[in-house]
């Protein structure tokens, strides 16, 4: 019988649910590697990267130790757009072997010079704080911190030890405008010991990856013929200085040690997961029910109290002319389903919302399950670019119906709309930024043929089947409008202040945007800060959350608007139940001001460019929720009123 399944669970849905258990498979790309003793584990470097730049470099961009042979993995889609660069090092781990002291570099036992522009490029990546990132079997290295605090009884002489973790290990550090480089890593791996039968050979899993960086000045460091060297005793040496006037010489070094380890490799991941704390993110869930139910008790007096007693009072035939001038909405029927200016460009945004909409929830839905592994690097990006394409169908379907039902004509014109509007402005602005990410060399940049790639897929795949479904869409029946639209435009009253469009965007962003500003920060800090987000069974939650705070909070909007006599819904709709993303600009804005060290014009110029595309994309997704569920309403509310 095979071993049990073991598969990759994120930390928010174990939490959420049992975890489930089968028999017989793997998940494809995660199963484990089982090593024998002195089997070679091989580390390899992926890039450098800084929350303070934003712009990560491959590992040997700097002047590293190099192997005989310089060895790159094909990286996938995901992985190119990351900016991952992983390639083979010169380490030399073997399985629950150990070792004291090793040279790097080792020619004639004598020291790596590093020259002027050598050492003026590694003080500047220190100064920009850059981390290093290295994997030992697909597992990621992490730094231990060990931070101390006074326990609950305020007796500062019984401290709680509070163990953390960072991604990556800090290449350097700078003390009274000196620059010290790590030049020394003590690696610590743990590794599970798996059940055998008496004769076999015992096997082992990696199951953690850590690392001590020091550093060591080039005199307090004894090496010999042999590669070994010896590390000074205390704390008497000296770190590394790294003059950027002048040549440096040094050792680069490192040390093994293996520890046994009763967690399994089915949980080797909950180190990193655990970085972020889950009571936060209860209370996230928690706040936005109680929002959600606050809005689902305006709508239940909206509708259950106003508009059933207007429904009833409108059918009653000898009292039509006292009900109209009673309720607003009522009197707009004749146009409230009128075609609204630009149909084309509004119902091209919506298949784009559309498109966005499906990719989205497939994608939090399956890496909820635990299909998209961080072990699976780059597969959550790839996954998404590749849905987008393929989502163009149901986009483009329901483009072209909504065209159709808006009397449009020019279906070939709607479809390359669709097909180009929302997915070219994104290409531009991230070509733009490419650009600037190519003139620092970054790793970041993607590569020329990637990107004939990803025009290819655009115009190959997703164009195509946007076109297949606007086709059809546009052939179909068109919504079936409960009341028949005046020949003669009404005339709409003077509005009263508050129903301003940008006061509705403020009014009808600022709920929607509070069930998931708290989910939002842990997001940011994933993209900005280098660090895991895989709590997707929080995030598929906070999802459903608003989506529905999303739709309550445009059918209040479209009541009060209709209710005031104007009919003119369609765009102003669309446009504020986007409203939330001019909250997450404000919040974007914030962060980059509180919590962020970016200070260059490059760095700040791709935050905020991407940023646009956050925000612009989140406009798409949020506008088209709730332009749908109020046009839903609207025919609803219609409906159940006879109109001679």
């Amino acid at each position: 019988m095979a071993a049990a399944m073991q598969i990759w669970w994120p930390r928010s849905l174990l939490l959420l649910c049992l975890t489930c258990k089968g028999s017989t498979f793997y998940v494809p790309g995660v199963a484990p590697i089982n090593f024998h003793q002195n089997d070679p584990v091989e580390i390899k470097a992926v890039k450098l990267t800084s929350s303070r730049t934003q712009l990560p470099y491959e590992y040997y961009s700097l002047p590293f130790c190099q192997p005989g042979k310089i060895t790159y993995k094909a990286e996938n889609l995901g992985e190119v757009l990351r900016g991952d660069r992983i390639v083979n090092t010169p380490f030399q781990v073997l399985m629950n072997s150990e070792k004291k002291c090793e040279v790097l570099c080792n020619q004639s036992n004598k020291p790596v010079t590093l020259t002027v522009e050598q050492s003026r490029l590694v003080a500047e990546r220190i100064t920009e704080e850059y981390y290093v990132h290295l994997i030992a079997d697909n597992l990621p290295v992490a730094t231990r911190l060990e931070l101390y605090s006074s326990n609950r009884d305020g007796d500062d002489k019984k401290k709680e030890k509070d163990v953390q973790f960072e991604h990556g290990y800090r290449l350097g550090f700078t003390d009274v405008n000196k620059i010290y480089l790590h030049n020394h890593l003590s690696f610590i791996l743990y590794y599970h010991r798996e059940d055998m039968e008496e004769d076999q050979e015992h096997t082992y899993r990696v199951v953690r990856f850590e690392v001590i960086p020091q550093s060591i000045r080039l005199e307090d460091l004894k090496t010999d013929e042999k590669s070994s060297c010896t590390l000074p005793e205390g704390t008497n040496s000296l770190p590394q200085e790294i003059d950027p006037t002048k040549e440096n010489q040094l050792y680069f070094t490192y040390s093994v040690h293996w520890e046994e380890s009763d967690i399994k490799w089915a949980s080797r991941w909950d180190t990193y997961l655990t970085m972020s704390d889950v009571q936060i993110h209860w209370f996230s869930i928690i706040n936005s029910v109680v929002v959600v139910f606050f809005l689902s008790g305006i709508l239940s007096m909206i509708i259950i109290r106003t508009l059933r007693k207007d429904i009833a009072n409108y059918n009653k035939e000898d009292d039509i002319e006292d009900t109209m001038e009673e309720s607003g909405w009522k009197l707009v029927h004749g146009d409230v389903f009128r075609p609204p200016q630009y149909p084309m460009i509004l119902s091209s945004l919506l298949g784009s919302g559309i498109q966005l909409f499906c990719m989205i929830l497939i994608v939090i839905f399956v890496a909820m399950l635990g299909m998209l592994s961080p072990s699976s690097r780059g597969a959550l990006m790839t996954t998404a670019c590749f849905l987008f394409m393929f989502m163009g169908v149901f986009g483009g379907f329901s483009a072209g119906r909504l065209y159709r039902t808006l009397k449009g004509h020019r279906w070939k014109k709607g479809a390359f709309c669709t097909a180009t509007l929302y997915p070219g402005v994104v290409f531009g602005i991230c070509f733009v930024l490419n650009c600037f990410i190519w003139g620092k060399h970054s790793s970041g940049a993607v590569p020329f043929p990637t990107m004939v790639a990803l025009l290819c897929m655009w115009f190959g795949i997703s164009l195509p089947l946007v076109y297949l479904g606007y086709y059809f869409g546009f052939r179909k029946q068109p919504y079936d409008n409960p009341v028949r639209t005046n020949q003669i435009p009404r005339q709409i009253p003077e509005q009263r202040w508050y129903m301003n469009r940008f006061v509705g965007i403020l009014m009808a962003g600022i709920l929607p945007f509070g069930a998931m500003f708290i989910e939002l920060f842990f997001i940011f800090s994933a993209i900005w800060e280098n660090q895991f987000y895989y709590l997707f069974g929080f995030l598929f939650l906070v999802f459903i959350i608003l989506v529905v705070s999303c739709s309550q909070i445009s059918i209040v909007m479209v009541y009060f608007q209709l209710c005031a006599e104007d009919y003119r819904w369609w765009w102003r709709n669309f446009l504020v139940s986007g409203g939330s993303a001019f909250y997450v600009l404000v919040y974007a804005i914030f962060y980059f001001v509180n919590k962020l060290d970016i200070v260059e014009f490059i760095p700040s110029l791709l935050y905020f460019g991407y940023t646009t595309l956050m925000v612009l994309s989140f406009w798409l997704l949020t506008g088209t929720i709730g332009f749908y569920a109020a046009y839903m309403f609207v025919r609803k509310i219609y409906a159940a009123v006879k109109i001679d």
